[in-house]
């Protein structure tokens, strides 16, 4: 198979490394990639969201399969155009992927189709916004469209809530914050879900749990996510069978009555609260870090099912099979994320042998013109181990750390410790 791999994220360097060792692949390019991609497959410069130049290179290649990792591509309508163009695609409508692309439409979605999930409202003006917080705090305040998992703000005190308000509305996430849904504070613990659709079939697809704030004790602005760890014990198969049936398939049965069948992977974010699994978000691909600790865990050849979800042909297939291991990702994250993060500074040590445990993933890195590893973004590096018990994962991952040096980067120290205790 000849296979066009979407992104250059450390989510789509764990596809490629996973999809790297099918023995089904032909050919794998990846556009744009990044350094560490280059190594499993071809690089091609077209950007995620440059949907007419994904469409010639896919035909180009005679690709039999395009893999869309990020979200950006799924709102320009990658998916639309190749099905246009008769292009077998694992990743959703730009109709479906609303579910990511805009919270407002997902919490008016639950309220239609019986999703349990936080209380709200919407607004695209900062008084009645305001008015809104006349409730008890924290707040959740949250951009409306995608803001790379930085459009988030829980805010303590009403003060921090009207602030973060302010942010939004006046320009800080560009379109994506025109608009703010207000979300109750839920209690409990948060854990993410995954599943496939082929339209039709579903498919469960292992869990993980993220770490969203930057720093230590869960402190910090929010982001895109700091590490994280497979398999979540906290979800149980008791909840993860309320979860199946109380928010997944009623999603994917709820988009199709909408007229937008789901094809790909949908990411469920929910807060196990004292009454049940609640709706934090979807996301409309696999998570990132979340689908590096998946990837690590996964037995089964990952193909076959990104195929089978594109092709409506996901009933002919079993059920995953996973390791006995648990797996953690670190991430290394540049001086300055996630407000103002300091690109260009020199990574050494992470593409030397860190053991046959460890597996790093390149989520923001270039070239300089010397040929030295820089970091080019805000998650610039996952540091990954794969280990018997989560305890074994979490030192192996830190020990390989301790060995990178990259004094302009920075990474949280406690990434699954609380699981570990």
């Amino acid at each position: 198979m000849n296979i066009l791999l979407v992104g250059s994220g450390g989510r789509e360097h764990a596809l490629a490394w996973k999809i790297a060792q099918s023995p089904l692949l032909g050919r794998l390019v990846c556009a744009p990639g990044n350094p560490g991609m280059a190594r499993l497959g071809e690089s091609r410069a077209v950007k995620p969201t440059d949907v007419p130049g994904l469409v010639a290179l896919a035909r180009e290649i005679a690709a039999d399969l395009v893999v869309i990792g990020p979200e950006t591509a799924v709102e320009a309508g990658l998916a639309d155009a190749l099905a246009l163009a008769g292009v077998p695609c694992f990743g959703p409508t730009a109709a479906a992927g609303r579910l990511e692309s805009s919270k407002a439409f997902t919490k008016a979605f639950c309220d239609r189709h019986g999703l349990p999930t936080a209380a709200y409202g919407v607004f695209d003006e900062a008084a009645p916004a305001k008015a809104f917080l006349d409730r008890s705090p924290p707040f959740v305040i949250k951009a409306d469209g995608l803001a790379s998992g930085k459009g988030v703000v829980i805010a303590p005190s009403r003060a921090e809530a009207e602030a973060a308000i302010d942010d939004a509305l006046g320009g800080r996430f560009g379109a994506a914050g025109a608009r703010v849904v207000i979300e109750e504070f839920l209690p409990g613990d948060i854990v993410s879900l995954f599943a496939m659709c082929d339209g039709e079939t579903v498919l469960l697809f292992g869990a993980a749990q993220d770490h969203k704030r930057a720093f230590d004790n869960d402190q910090g602005p929010n982001t895109g996510g700091m590490g994280t760890y497979s398999p979540a014990s906290i979800l149980t198969p008791a909840l993860t069978e309320r979860a199946r049936a109380e928010l997944v398939e009623p999603a994917f049965r709820g988009i199709a009555a909408e007229g937008a069948p789901y094809r790909g992977v949908l990411f469920c974010e929910m807060m196990l609260t004292p009454d049940g699994p609640r709706l934090v978000e979807f996301n409309v691909r696999f998570g990132d870090p979340e689908c590096q600790v998946l990837m690590l865990r996964l037995e089964s050849d990952l193909v076959p099912y990104l195929l089978a979800a594109a092709t409506g042909r996901l009933a002919e297939m079993p059920a995953p099979t996973w390791r006995d291991e648990a797996a953690i990702c670190v991430v290394l994250a540049a001086d300055g994320y996630p407000a103002a993060p300091k690109t260009g500074s020199v990574i050494r040590g992470a593409e030397a042998d860190l053991g046959g445990a460890v597996t790093v993933f390149h989520a923001g890195t270039d070239r300089n013109i010397a040929g030295e590893l820089v970091a080019s973004g805000g998650r610039v590096l996952n540091v990954c181990a794969r280990a018997p018990t989560l305890r074994e994962a979490r030192d192996l991952a830190y020990a390989a750390i301790a060995r990178i040096d990259w004094p302009e980067g920075f990474h949280r120290t406690d990434i699954a410790a609380k699981a570990v205790r």
